[in-house]
């Protein structure tokens, strides 16, 4: 089997000759090489960014859109191009060394959320997006990903101890992912970049209670997915934001590597220590959004995030009863079989001297 890992990687190395060579022949067009190094900083930005997107259920875009908007003052939706752009480079490579390495998937929920999301981005993209305020984008990205952070900074011993590989023929866990990757696709990824990868993963860890080891990499796949296909709505929509191909010219080359250094040095080091840091840094920067555009969050602006947020943690919390509930009654199945399972071996032990008598 390790053998066939290893072969497999081919693959992947090819996809990484592949992209390189065509983004030298885009740097060597032109004036494209000082476009790339005007964007030098993006880079420096995205290589930490890669690596969370290769080891932790956060995109690529969720450094990305940050520094766009928050560091460098961006409009919101240059943030969510580049991180349908950006991602879909790195999540693919990280995508493909995930497969290449026949890690585990949670296939159940993988599916269905594979199916819900191409029906409901493309409609959120040319529907939805172009109707939420450049503000509310911010706001909402810093919301969810900071009770995100909120949330794995309190839960996260328990949510590192889960220990299920996941069913691959699990109906629930189809219609589960169903309809987190319509509702996220359509009303988050669309808006913001992001977001479908985060709420499988959580649907994962809290409701059917999968290991890490498991939902993290299935929460790349399904951004990587994602990714692709908001590149390619956007393309044929023509509707991208000036500034994203200067931006991902610079940081492409360092998350084609970047993030399946993540998967790889992850399954090395651990989770925890990782999902600590981009927890804490999911929270800074919901401060820094709130702290930024305070003049618009006057009134009844700040109380408003603050609800928000709660929302958040209140949903997270309710999955988290759910999988609670959840594993009691598969442990309780798996007691019960135990217990018939043994109880039929003595009443066979118990009969066999009669039988071999008579």
């Amino acid at each position: 089997m390790k053998f066939l890992a290893r072969l497999s990687l081919r693959y992947w190395f090819a996809w990484l000759v592949l992209f390189y060579g065509v983004w030298l022949f885009l740097v060597l067009q032109g004036d494209n090489l000082a476009l790339a190094l005007e964007h030098w900083s993006m880079a420096l930005a995205m290589a930490l960014g890669s690596y969370a997107a290769g080891s932790t259920p956060m995109g690529g875009g969720t450094v990305g859109f940050p520094v766009l908007v928050l560091l460098f003052d961006m409009p919101a939706s240059l943030g969510r191009d580049f991180s349908f752009a950006v991602q879909s480079i790195g999540m693919v490579s990280a995508s493909l060394f995930i497969l290449c390495r026949r890690q585990a998937l949670a296939w159940s929920m993988l599916r269905g959320a594979l199916l819900g999301s191409l029906l409901a981005i493309p409609a959120g993209i040319l529907l939805f997006a172009p109707l939420i305020p450049e503000l509310w984008v911010k706001l909402s990205f810093a919301v969810l990903w900071g009770s995100f952070g909120v949330f794995h900074l309190y839960r996260l011993a328990e949510i590192t101890d889960c220990e299920h590989k996941g069913d691959p023929q699990c109906p629930t866990d189809f219609r589960v992912g169903f309809l987190l990757g319509a509702f996220a696709g359509f009303c988050v990824v669309s808006v913001t970049g992001v977001g479908v990868d985060m709420l499988v993963y959580a649907a994962l860890v809290l409701l059917s209670r999968v290991d890490l080891k498991v939902a993290i990499p299935t929460s790349v796949v399904i951004m990587a997915f994602c990714s692709v296909l908001g590149v390619l709505v956007k393309s044929l929509a023509g509707d991208w934001q000036p500034g994203v191909f200067g931006n991902w010219l610079a940081a492409a080359p360092v998350v084609a590597l970047g993030a399946p250094l993540g998967v790889f040095v992850v399954s090395l080091l651990g989770r925890k220590p990782t999902l600590l840091i981009v927890a804490l840094l999911c929270v800074v920067q919901l401060v820094w959004a709130c702290v930024s555009e305070r003049q618009a969050l006057s009134g009844l602006g700040g109380p408003l995030v603050l609800l928000a947020l709660l929302l958040c943690l209140l949903g997270f919390e309710w999955l988290r009863a759910l999988g609670l509930r959840r594993e009691h009654s598969r442990g309780a199945i798996s007691e019960f079989a135990s217990a018939t399972e043994a109880e039929a071996v003595s009443i066979e032990e118990t009969l066999a001297p009669g039988v071999k008598a008579g």
